[in-house]
């Protein structure tokens, strides 16, 4: 009985904390890209900057969120499964909502003179950027076909380059292509979610989901998924990368990128899973599996 007293005044938090959606803080991993393949990542002095624009990325994420289900809530409690979001379902207020947008906005600035970075001024415009440019896609651009994914790849990379300038670290064309193209296949194959949802119920999850059909997202998906892992060959064999990591070694990283991309696809396409890319990071073992040996091959052969 007193337990029950206990857990019941902490219940309708849970709702907030969902609203600020932590799992899609995962994405955000990608701010560390700079600092891991510039073999950096053991040096405090560049990790801290990195750990503090992480956490500001995350709260900035969490506002635009905050905002779309905000601007959304209407079509989201018509959705199968965006009804449940905590907004749609009432779980949270309308004034519930724009607080902690504000509150979260607000963080994320305030974190970033923490950073003891030398580049502060220009976190603070690349923030202000992404919000921005993400403001603009909840309210207007995700309507259009193939520009919706492009933001969303683009949004990416701006994860890469704030993460450069936190640490000082020079980002290479390599790893902005890199990112482009990645985000770019896991947006295609999250696509691939909502047609499936427009085909068996009528519903439109997105405006710009009558842009696509099932074999143009298929065969797009597969095209850059080829590209993407044509080019981190070439970027593995590179003299560049070479001569930066000093070592011959980092191709043999490459098998392990194609199969995790071939599992992606197979979930995908033949079993007709979610092509969320932190549902298949949290649920997928195989996927894990792959993640965790890339990573930990890479660290073994620029760091060992």
């Amino acid at each position: 009985m007193h337990f029950t007293r206990f857990v019941l005044p902490l219940h309708p938090m849970i709702h907030y904390i969902r609203l600020l959606r932590p799992l899609q803080w995962l994405k955000n991993g990608f701010v560390f890209a700079p600092i891991f393949f510039s073999n950096n990542l053991l040096k405090w002095d560049l990790l801290w900057p990195t750990l503090v624009v992480f956490a500001s990325f995350c709260l900035i994420s969490s506002s635009i969120y905050c905002f779309n289900d905000l601007r959304d809530v209407e079509a989201d409690r018509q959705h199968p499964k965006k009804c449940k979001r905590p907004i749609a379902s009432g779980k949270v207020s309308v004034k519930g909502g724009y607080a902690m947008m504000v509150l979260s906005m607000v963080g994320a600035y305030m974190l970033l003179p923490f950073s003891n970075s030398v580049n502060i001024p220009y976190l603070y415009i690349i923030l202000a950027a992404y919000w921005l440019m993400n403001i603009a896609y909840c309210i207007k651009l995700k309507q259009y076909a193939i520009l919706d994914v492009a933001i969303i790849a683009v949004g990416f990379v701006i994860r890469v380059l704030i993460g450069g300038v936190a640490s000082n670290i020079w980002i290479s064309h390599w790893l902005v292509m890199m990112t482009f193209l990645i985000a770019l296949f896991l947006a295609f194959t999250k696509r691939n979610d909502d047609y499936r949802i427009y085909e068996q119920t009528g519903i439109k999850p997105r405006v710009s989901i009558t842009g696509y059909n099932k074999t143009f997202i298929n065969e797009a998906t597969a095209i850059i998924a080829s590209v993407t892992l044509v080019c981190y060959i070439m970027y593995t064999m590179s003299e560049e990368v070479i001569a930066r990591m000093g070592t011959r070694y980092v191709y043999l990283t490459s098998g392990w990128v194609l199969a995790g991309m071939l599992r992606y696809l197979q979930n995908m396409i033949v079993y007709g899973l979610s092509g969320s890319p932190t549902k298949s990071l949290v649920k997928d073992h195989f996927i894990q599996f792959c993640i965790l040996g890339w990573l930990a091959s890479f660290f073994v052969i620029i760091y060992l």
